[in-house]
């Protein structure tokens, strides 16, 4: 890393990203764990089709019908492994998080990866 940060940094830039979205999302969050592991298992990477995964929502989206009654809590995974291996200063590292936990989140509200890479092409490059 040519910019040191610790676990503690990658905790905080989780919860910054939390903190930064809009109210009326944050409280349609108290439902879902977001937790940080290191590593996907092979399990995880099954249940997507992915080789690997910077994070991983598990649940029912709060589009589907009845999910505000769901039997279990949606669960956020932050993976800190594959997000320390591929980004190596300390802003590109923040940013990813950031854009990780966001973009988990937004699955929980219902949006698809095609929909997320529509909007991101949408908005250009920054």
């Amino acid at each position: 890393m040519s910019e040191p940060f610790d676990d503690q940094a990658f905790e905080a830039w989780v919860i910054e990203a939390i903190e930064g979205l809009p109210a009326a999302f944050r409280e349609r969050l108290s439902s879902v764990a977001i937790v940080i592991e290191d590593w996907p298992t092979e399990a995880q990477l099954r249940s997507v089709g992915a080789p690997g995964l910077y994070g991983l929502y598990q649940g029912i989206p709060r589009s589907a019908w009845g999910a505000d009654h769901a039997a279990y809590p949606s669960k956020i995974t932050i993976f800190r492994g594959p997000l320390t291996s591929r980004f190596r200063t300390r802003d590109a590292m923040r940013a990813k998080v950031i854009d990780t936990v966001h973009h988990e989140i937004a699955h929980h509200f219902g949006i698809s990866d095609a929909r997320l890479a529509e909007l991101a092409r949408e908005r250009g490059p920054g």
